[in-house]
């Protein structure tokens, strides 16, 4: 055995690793609390989408009203609007619920 080498010495890090652990386990519960969670945005009040917190588009409504009134490019511009917009109100949430626990990733 090389002079100076010791076996039996603690690795000091074992609470790190416990901390660590703990620390992935309440990411992985507040993960999962997001994606039962929804946010709910319109645009020009002929289109509504909602949005889970982990980002999973889980409805789009259509006004009917906007159907008849049949301009498409102006549906289709609401439609990415709305979408734009509850993907980033489901980013908020995510940082919103994430954020403290990872201090400061991005998601």
């Amino acid at each position: 055995m090389a002079k100076g080498y010791k076996t039996n010495k603690p690795s000091g890090g074992g609470g790190m690793m416990q901390q660590l652990q703990k620390l992935q386990e309440q990411l992985q519960i507040a993960q999962e609390q997001l994606a039962t969670e929804s946010v709910t945005a319109s645009a020009g009040g002929a289109v509504k989408i909602t949005m889970s917190g982990d980002q999973r588009c889980l409805a789009v409504e259509l006004d009917p009203q906007a159907l008849k009134d049949a301009d498409v490019e102006m549906l289709q511009d609401l439609i990415l609007t709305a979408i734009n917009s509850a993907l980033d109100q489901s980013r908020e949430l995510a940082s919103q619920r994430l954020g403290p626990l990872a201090g400061g990733l991005p998601f």
